[in-house]
């Protein structure tokens, strides 16, 4: 047994396939094929059963994924200790577009302060590509809207529920409770990139049976944003778009909760057991406190 062949076995745990680990690890499917079936020989047990080109984990396979984490963990620790202190621990942080563009700058900046020991590495993706990276291990922790895998775990972080914002002598600012029909006749930008199901602000308009004054469509936060700044439309944006502006009363948040409510969130994503830096993972979060602070600051 060695711990390539342990590696093997745990990205196609990870990732589900033999393909996409053979991709991951730069090798060939036979090459991990082979990895895997030498290790159970040395384990005397098969990890997988195999029906025609599917893999399923056996029983015994379910069993061993910890073991095997553990042994890769003390394997990487080990080399961790023997590394030259000229070269710094290196942390490589994942976040999707809008994570990058407004909290990302803060964070990282914060996260340096506070360990000056270790090297910072960013990269900018769209939630897929990020989970992909970290299922890949070259990614130690992600930024991203919420997902769903049984190799990742996630922590909620930012609120970043849709909000429909308005420039501040708009019409809506004094009023309470506005209709659907009175939201339909504004012209509107929309902002489809990603950031939140649109097919709900459609259903919307399609329920009340109007059809909303759409002007502008566009793929850019800050493009959105700037259109309804310069009062030529109205439009719904994630919070973290929107934060500085709405605390410094450029924007103003109209309520719509009477008739939707568009919440999601950021959260911090990583591999099973695969984050050991606790001091990191507290800063992280006092990071986004210290965040979601600004607001009280800029009063």
């Amino acid at each position: 047994m060695n711990i390539d062949h342990l590696e093997a076995f745990m990205y196609v745990v990870h990732l589900e396939s033999i393909h996409k680990a053979a991709e991951a690890l730069y090798l060939s499917q036979p090459t991990v094929t082979a990895r895997i079936k030498t290790l159970e020989r040395d384990l005397g047990i098969e990890l997988f059963l195999r029906k025609g080109r599917s893999l399923t984990l056996s029983e015994e396979g379910k069993a061993f994924i910890p073991y095997a984490e553990q042994i890769i963990k003390t394997y990487n620790q080990g080399k961790k200790l023997l590394k030259n202190e000229d070269n710094p621990e290196e942390i490589v942080i994942g976040a999707n577009i809008i994570t990058s563009q407004y909290f990302i700058p803060f964070a990282l900046p914060f996260l340096k302060r506070s360990h000056p020991e270790l090297r910072f590495k960013f990269i900018s993706a769209p939630n897929e590509v990020l989970l992909e990276k970290l299922l890949q291990k070259q990614v130690d922790i992600a930024f991203l809207k919420e997902i769903s895998h049984h190799g990742i775990q996630k922590h909620e972080l930012l609120n970043n529920s849709v909000r429909l914002v308005v420039y501040p002598d708009h019409s809506f600012h004094s009023l309470k409770n506005i209709s659907i029909q009175q939201l339909a006749m504004e012209p509107m930008v929309f902002f489809e990139c990603g950031a939140f199901d649109w097919n709900r602000i459609h259903k919307l308009f399609e329920v009340a049976n109007v059809k909303p004054n759409i002007e502008f469509l566009v793929d850019h936060l800050e493009v959105a944003k700037s259109i309804i700044l310069s009062k030529n439309g109205i439009g719904f944006l994630p919070y973290l778009c929107v934060k500085k502006e709405l605390e410094q009363g450029e924007l103003i948040e109209i309520d719509v909760s009477h008739f939707i409510y568009l919440n999601q969130h950021i959260y911090a994503a990583y591999l099973n057991n695969n984050f050991e830096n606790q001091q990191l993972w507290n800063d992280i979060l006092l990071s986004v406190k210290e965040f979601e602070k600004q607001s009280i600051k800029c009063d």
